[in-house]
This record gives structure tokens, C-alpha cells and sequence, in this order.
């Protein structure tokens, strides 16, 4: 199992080069069954790891360019009347994917925002009066870019607390930039991808996910870094409990990428910047990364 999942981190190592750690990490939020958000300037690789991870898994694949004008229909679908079939017909919207890219999502007005909202919680849809279940596996990765760009929405808080993770690619090391301008178009490589893991792999390893065990004292310690979120001072509020449960499911995920059937304090250090960020910021963009730097600091592991 191991070796599989260390096969899939090399191969998009190939795509997107110098952030294998980024990469692990967008690879566990897929194991955790959870979503991702990836906030970054445009041109990083956003878009290419999305891509990349869909091809890989040989999942469907739909990208939805998020815009200031587009509507929950145009995310989620519609009814038309259908000659033929005298009736209402109702076509599916870009929704209907395994993995979706809503690329740019906070350019989009809060209404759009939130169609995503119950897809992503109860993976299903409701239009028109009708539930429509989602395909399984279903992945979100959003991208947003900073909020200090002009024409972007603040995504709010409870669609934030949607998303499993947040990452940032960030700039490549010299030497990778270097081999991305001498090497062939990252798009061409995405495309010759073979699909390395079957939807049933999949599936498979998510739910090899939920038989990880956490200890008592494990989940001690994720209780008093929860505890202690609530406490710092200049926050409104600390983590939620669906938080602290993206977290221990996230470091389970973490541990079998590892190869362990148990989960240990690293696993839980390993994932929890990308778990708290985004939900500790509160609009004070740029403060969280010392927040979870002194929150590590200050919780011991064993009490």
C-alpha cells in the first residue's frame, strides 16, 4: 500500500516540481475524503495539480472558471423542456465530477459561493425540489487567489470550515524553475499521465483511512489543541469540532501514507498547519502561520 501511494507522490512530483510536500499533503486531503483549497497568485500550478491528481486516479474531471457573473445553475445545472419527451429535462451542471476544480472561486458573489456548500458537506445536490447524489469519490480543490487582489470576495467563514485543508504552492527553488523552463510543457506531461490507481485503489485505501487507530492519549492531545485554540487571545473564536474531526482524520490518512496503521504526535504536527490556517485567520491575513507556530509551542504532547 505504501509503495502505491508512493508511486502516485512521485509521478506528480514529476508534474509539479520541488513541492512534495504540497503534493503528500493534497494526496492525504483526497485519502480523508475531504476538499481542498489552494490559495496562491495566478500561474503557481494550481490548476496543473488538480488536473494532474484527476488523471492519475482516473477520475472524471471538470474545471469551472468561477467569475462575477456566473450563477448557482451554471455550477449546479438546470431544467429545460424537452420537446421529445414532453416534459422537463434536467441537465446536469459541471457539479456532477469526481474531482472539480472551482478555479478562482472567491471571484465569484457569495450566492455562487455557497451552491458548493451542501455538495461538499453531504456530497449531493438539491434543485428544483429533487436530491441528486454526487458520483463517489467527490473532491473539491478550489483555488482562490489573494484577497488583496482586486475583484475578489472573502469566502466566509462556514465555507471555509468546508474545506479540509488550505494550502500555498509558493514560488519553485531555483533549480525547478530552472527544469520547468528547460522541460516540456507541464500541461503536455499532465496529458501523457497514465492512471496509476483504480477508482476501486481508491476506495480502497479510504476506507484503510478510517481503520487507522488513534490512542487516548492521541486524542488527549488534539483535544487540548482544540481547547487551546479557543483560548488565544485576538480570535473570536478557536477551532470547531468538525476541525478537530478533519484533523484526526487527516493525520490518519497522513500515517498510512507512511505506511503505519497507528497515528503518532508528528502525524498530527505534519497536518495541522494546513488543517488551522485558514480557519484561525479571521481576517487578519498573514497572522494565522504564527498563531499554529505558537500553538505547537505552547501544547505539550503528553500531559
Amino acid at each position: 500500500m505504501k509503495k502505491l501511494i508512493d508511486s502516485v507522490v512521485s509521478e506528480l512530483n514529476t508534474i509539479l516540481l520541488g513541492k512534495e510536500q504540497q503534493v503528500r499533503l493534497a494526496l492525504c486531503g483526497l485519502l480523508a475524503r475531504g476538499h481542498l483549497l489552494i490559495e496562491d497568485i495566478p500561474g503557481m500550478g494550481k490548476t496543473t495539480l488538480s488536473h494532474a491528481l484527476a488523471r492519475i486516479m482516473g477520475l472524471s474531471y471538470q474545471r469551472i472558471q468561477f467569475t462575477n457573473d456566473l450563477l448557482p445553475a451554471d455550477v449546479l445545472g438546470y431544467s429545460m423542456y424537452d420537446k421529445e419527451a414532453g416534459s422537463l429535462v434536467f441537465h446536469k451542471g459541471p457539479i456532477f465530477a469526481q474531482v472539480v476544480l472551482a478555479d478562482e472561486i472567491n471571484r465569484a458573489s457569495p450566492r455562487t459561493q455557497s451552491a458548493l456548500l451542501e455538495a461538499m458537506e453531504e456530497r449531493q445536490v438539491s434543485i428544483e425540489g429533487e436530491t441528486r447524489p454526487l458520483p463517489r469519490p467527490f473532491f473539491v480543490i478550489a483555488t482562490q487567489n489573494p484577497i488583496e487582489q482586486g475583484g475578489t470576495y472573502p469566502l466566509p467563514e462556514s465555507q471555509l470550515d468546508r474545506f479540509l485543508m488550505r494550502l500555498r504552492l509558493g514560488y519553485p527553488d531555483p533549480k525547478a524553475e530552472r527544469e520547468l523552463l528547460e522541460g516540456e510543457d507541464r500541461r503536455a506531461l499532465t496529458d501523457k499521465l497514465d492512471t496509476l490507481l483504480s477508482q476501486e485503489d481508491l476506495e480502497s485505501l479510504q476506507e484503510s483511512v478510517g481503520r487507522v487507530t488513534t490512542s487516548p492519549a492521541l486524542l488527549d492531545y488534539v483535544q487540548r489543541l482544540l481547547e487551546q485554540s479557543r483560548r488565544m487571545p485576538g480570535l473570536l473564536y478557536g477551532l470547531s469540532p468538525r476541525a478537530g474531526l478533519g484533523l484526526v482524520r487527516a493525520a490518519r490518512a497522513w500515517a498510512l501514507m507512511d505506511g503505519r496503521h497507528h497515528v503518532l504526535p508528528d502525524d498530527i504536527q505534519a497536518v495541522f498547519p494546513a488543517i488551522a490556517e485558514h480557519r484561525l485567520e479571521q481576517g487578519e491575513s498573514g497572522k494565522s502561520k504564527e498563531r499554529i507556530r505558537q500553538l505547537l509551542a505552547s501544547v505539550s504532547v503528553i500531559e
